[in-house]
């Protein structure tokens, strides 16, 4: 694997609870998107992205001072995989739309790691691309029983492309 490095923005810990379970698995750092510059970026070969969602469908807070750094580097050269974190039930109208916000700040670079939303109870999401997540969508809230098993089978999709 090339260099990996997952960078989570996250406000109650969630986030950052499933990033560093995701950098366990791969075995790779996790970082505070508060705590993100180019010399990240400019390191790795492989980004791993996750925000939760607030508001109507907004990123972590952190995550839009983490856009203008993402935005100061060349991602053309990265493989990025992106996952959030969102209450599909409280919210089942924006259900990880942060996750959009990402994905288009990632232009450019090469986006791995869609999901499909079959088993996904939710009414609307701007993460949803033709039919699919544009990664990988959490409810740990609501469906913490299924966490663990789609982060597996999510990680298992894009190792080969890391």
């Amino acid at each position: 694997m090339k260099p990996t490095v997952v960078i989570y923005g996250s406000s109650t810990g969630t986030c950052q609870a499933i990033a560093e379970k995701i950098a366990s698995k791969l075995g790779v750092e996790a970082i505070d998107v508060a705590n993100l510059n180019e010399d990240v970026l400019k390191s790795h070969d492989n980004l791993i992205l996750g925000t939760s969602t607030w508001g109507s469908g907004e990123m972590q807070d952190d995550w839009y001072s983490g856009v203008e750094v993402l935005k100061d580097v060349d991602l053309s050269n990265k493989t990025v995989a992106l996952f959030g974190c969102g209450d599909a039930e409280s919210y089942s109208d924006t259900f990880c739309g942060g996750m959009a916000e990402l994905y288009h700040a990632v232009e450019g670079a090469h986006v791995v790691g869609a999901v499909s939303t079959d088993g996904y109870t939710f009414d609307d999401s701007d993460a949803v691309i033709d039919g699919k997540f544009v990664g990988l969508a959490l409810d740990d809230l609501n469906e913490e029983d299924k966490t663990d098993e789609r982060i597996d089978a999510w990680l298992a999709d894009i190792k080969p492309s890391l």
